[in-house]
């Protein structure tokens, strides 16, 4: 297959998808998620907005510097400070984009821009060749551009490719668009577009109707070779088109579409996980390629024919994506050489330093239940506490508590060397737990959010509870994974302490 028919995947997770409400990053955490997108294959990765603040600018910067492989890019508006901010905080990358956009609808020019036609024309023009002496690599984006009149978008895609875009997107910034219409206006700019071979036609679509992935690959099929998508489709309002949706419908439907993708399937589900685990965002169970249920099958007549042929009700391998069955792989006796051979066969590489990190938090799981399985290990290489530095550690913690008794819970936590211990009472063990906590840390702490999942299967599964805390005005997302639910309860919430005080050193230097 030639490279007209190959689509780029241009992934906009870290900005984005970092503007759906709550779901923001730490820089470590951008840059552990841009290393994993670099894993899987994505061509473009969208860093950031760098002028936006000094912590996108130094977020972008640090993945520019890390990233060797995919393009990075930076957003910009067509303002010279902006893309002058884009590309200092581009500089040490390998590959580097400008992303440049300004709004073409007759809705956004006249009540959010103020502007005329023509003075939005000549903009994109001034910003793309600015943008064009900085780096070579310039993509346009035609805000709100299926909203837009077709022969001023026309005008203006024509425009900016003269004045050096390498790449024009075409987005449904407010999903508004359908399938039908969407691909009809990449067949027209195809069509009435002089110069339009000159640069790759991308689509940019949200899911406001529920049409994101449909209104993308109606995209390619007419011409589009470039998405932009997020992983688990996460991003503002209803979110963005999902990236593993997109390449996997490439890859089952191409006598469809005709096209493939660089992304390396097998790494899907746990980029997915990662991005979930980081964003506080929960992946539904019902979600296409990523769900847990997208490979189960309850009903009998479903089941029968699995047992018989698996491509009666599979379409797609589960291995394909990443997903595993629940298979027994290491017990208590296990040493560090059969945890280490079973990562690999995940396909997770660690050194010494990391293996023993991951052997003790597996002997400590494998003391606690009978079997570990393979959920269970990606779990503790998962383990988020890398992504920040480690002020206070839970010792130990005992509960009592009862339906006709108050609660109370002993906790003991150390820090720098030292054990602090303290006794709470609230409603409920993890209330009280709570308590104990900010009594010791002198960090209060608003529980905003709570959720708590189980990793495997079984009555010893190890529950991993994810929370959301508010501590002096900043709110933060933070896991904690064990087989007993106050335990994980107790890390996330130091988690989260933790996460806040390394937020705050950070800021001082």
């Amino acid at each position: 297959m030639n490279d007209e028919n190959k689509v780029l995947i241009f992934d906009t997770t870290l900005r984005d998808g970092e503007q759906a409400p709550g779901a923001s990053m730490n820089e470590k955490e951008k840059l552990e998620i841009a290393f994993a997108l670099e894993r899987l294959k994505v061509d473009i990765i969208e860093a950031g907005f760098p002028v936006i603040s000094k912590g996108d600018f130094d977020s972008v910067k640090a993945v520019a510097e890390n990233i060797k492989d995919s393009i990075v890019c930076g957003l910009a508006r067509c303002v010279k400070k902006d893309i002058d901010a884009a590309a200092d905080s581009l500089k040490s990358a390998n590959r580097k984009r400008i992303h440049v956009f300004l709004a073409t609808s007759k809705i956004h020019m006249q009540h959010k821009l103020k502007k005329t036609p023509d003075e939005i024309l000549q903009m994109a023009i001034e910003a793309v060749a600015y943008a064009r002496n900085r780096v070579e690599d310039v993509e346009f984006s035609a805000e709100d551009a299926s909203r837009s009149e077709k022969e001023f978008l026309y005008r203006v895609i024509e425009a900016v490719i003269k004045a050096g875009a390498t790449t024009v997107n075409i987005p449904d910034t407010v999903g508004y668009g359908m399938p039908i219409e969407y691909g009809k206006l990449i067949a027209d700019i195809k069509s009435n577009v002089s110069n339009i071979n000159k640069a790759i036609i991308s689509v940019h679509c949200h899911d406001d109707l529920g049409v994101a992935v449909a209104n993308s690959l109606a995209a390619v099929r007419n011409g589009a070779r470039q998405v932009e998508c997020t992983i688990n489709g996460i991003g503002e309002r209803a979110g963005n088109a999902s990236m593993e949706e997109i390449v996997m419908a490439l890859r089952t439907r191409q006598d469809v579409y005709g096209c493939t993708t660089n992304i390396h399937t097998p790494d899907v589900c746990r980029v997915s996980r990662l991005v979930s685990k980081y964003t506080g965002f929960a992946v539904a169970p019902n979600k296409a390629i990523v769900g847990a249920n997208a490979f189960r099958h309850e009903a009998g007549i479903h089941q029968d024919g699995m047992l018989k042929e698996r491509s009666t009700y599979e379409i797609m391998r589960p291995e394909d994506v990443g997903f595993m069955e629940t298979g027994l792989v290491l017990g208590k006796h296990s040493g560090r050489h059969a945890l280490k051979d079973r990562l690999k066969g995940l396909g997770i590489e660690l050194n010494d330093q990391e293996l023993d990190k991951a052997f003790n938090r597996f002997k400590d799981i494998a003391d606690k239940k009978k079997h570990v399985f393979d959920e269970d290990l990606l779990v503790i290489v998962e383990d988020d506490t890398k992504a920040f530095e480690r002020t206070w550690e839970l010792v130990s913690l005992k509960s009592i508590s009862g339906t006709k008794i108050k609660t109370k819970v002993d906790v003991v936590l150390k820090s720098k060397g030292k054990i602090f211990k303290k006794s709470s009472t609230g409603d409920g063990p993890v209330d009280a737990c709570y308590k104990a906590i900010d009594s010791i840390t002198k960090n209060k702490g608003e529980l905003l959010d709570y959720s708590i999942q189980s990793v495997t299967q079984g009555q010893d599964a190890m529950g991993e509870v994810t929370v959301k805390v508010k501590i002096d005005g900043k709110s933060v997302i933070a896991h904690g994974t064990s087989t007993d639910i106050l335990e994980a309860s107790a890390k996330a919430y130091i988690n989260a302490v933790n996460k806040v005080i390394s937020q705050q050193s950070t800021l001082k230097k």
